[in-house]
């Protein structure tokens, strides 16, 4: 049986930019498949992670500096851009997610989300805007019309609320979150433990 890895994601995180970007070498190296699970992440703190709203409007100051830090860090290691915070943030990222099953759908997710990623944490654009949403689709090699039409169809919102869902019920509270088989991994920094997993399976 071949390798595979479920990779859940949504572009409004920092941390899913870098997971994103470090876990399809992996994959490669290894052999594995990934399933890429687009979901919306506020979904999940609404429905599992509350906490996450009250770290951000009171935050403790030795975590959030050691947390800027750490990001700077593992961004210079995988020779990324991210601006942090940016101006928008959090951001409404519904329909840029929406946007992904447009992609997957015409096999061009990994540039589609690579250029969401870069877009809002490297370029500090807004994804709930429709002139970067156009652009995004554009970078990937999606049609306009096509891609407006089709994140406002109930099947595409129906899509992402499935994915968001079936986090859930798998025992996931936010992005990244990598399963490999049932077992579950959350945060880039577990990206070594998604390859020992890859590695026994």
């Amino acid at each position: 049986m071949a390798r595979h890895l479920d990779f859940y994601f949504d572009c409004s995180s920092p941390w899913t930019y870098l997971a994103f970007h470090a876990v399809q070498p992996l994959a490669l190296e290894l052999g594995a498949e990934i399933a890429w699970k687009p979901i919306l992440v506020g979904g999940v703190f609404n429905a599992v992670n509350r906490t996450v709203y009250d770290s951000r409007a009171k935050p403790n100051p030795r975590k959030q500096s050691y947390m800027l830090k750490d990001l700077a860090d593992w961004a210079r290691l995988y020779d990324l851009r991210i601006v942090f915070p940016p101006k928008v943030f959090p951001v409404n990222s519904v329909k840029c997610m929406r946007g992904a099953f447009v992609a997957l759908d015409e096999g061009k997710l990994v540039p589609y989300a690579t250029a969401a990623f870069e877009a809002y944490w490297g370029d500090d654009r807004d994804l709930a805007r429709e002139e970067v949403l156009a652009d995004i689709a554009k970078r990937a090699g999606i049609e306009r019309q096509r891609f407006f039409a089709a994140i406002e169809t109930d099947a595409c919102k129906a899509r992402l609320r499935a994915n968001t869902d079936g986090l859930i019920a798998r025992g996931g509270f936010g992005s990244p979150t990598i399963f490999v088989g049932d077992d579950m991994f959350f945060g880039n920094d577990r990206l070594p433990l998604v390859k020992a997993a890859l590695e026994a399976a």
